[in-house]
């Protein structure tokens, strides 16, 4: 039987869309869901490109209820992508899928990780600091931001003329290259 993964999103989705062209003719596992919290995200157009279909939820009825944990269970989901999704993971949804949930956070954690610290505002913080190389991090989902067990990690040489867009960039293209093959490698290692 194929792995089942949902994806949250909160934006754009261009990361939901590599995993969804990356396993759109996978023998092993397959995106079933796209959930997200913004009725005018651009990841609900990459989930229709795609015949994925699509779940929009409220802060009620994520925080409050459990409405959210059900639909994924009905759908027999094994893991649990958050790939731009900006709200906290709140614990029941922890406990219903105990490491079973990852992030894609856009620096070297624990770097610019923590409330608040995501997309540009992550960029920007690396820029003022003159780091050196900046990278992406995909690890495991807990009760804090940005603090779950590291899975994987890539970096990059940042040039002393790289500008914000630069940095967003080349941290894109690791996303990219790297979010879907550790999602498929994490897939292999579950029990079927």
């Amino acid at each position: 039987m194929k792995k089942r993964i949902a994806i949250f999103a909160s934006g754009s989705g261009s990361n939901a869309q590599k995993i969804m062209e990356h396993f759109k003719r996978n023998a092993e596992a397959e995106v079933v869901i796209i959930l997200t919290n913004n009725p005018q995200a651009y990841v609900l157009q990459r989930a229709d490109n795609f015949e994925v279909p699509s779940h929009i939820f409220t802060r009620h009825e994520f925080f409050d209820t459990d409405d959210v944990i059900k639909l994924l269970k009905n759908l027999q989901v094994d893991l649990i992508v958050l790939a731009g999704f900006l709200w906290l993971i709140p614990g029941s949804l922890l406990k219903a899928f105990p490491n079973k949930i990852i992030n894609l956070h856009p620096s070297l954690l624990p770097k610019y990780g923590g409330k608040g610290m995501y997309g540009d505002h992550v960029h920007k913080a690396i820029l003022d600091a003159k780091e050196e190389e900046g990278g992406i991090t995909i690890h495991f989902v807990n009760e804090q931001f940005d603090e779950g067990e590291i899975i994987h990690q890539s970096k990059f040489k940042i040039e002393p003329n790289d500008n914000l867009e630069m940095i967003k960039f080349k941290g894109q293209q690791l996303e990219h290259l790297h979010f879907p093959k550790v999602v498929e490698a994490l897939l292999k290692k579950m029990k079927s």
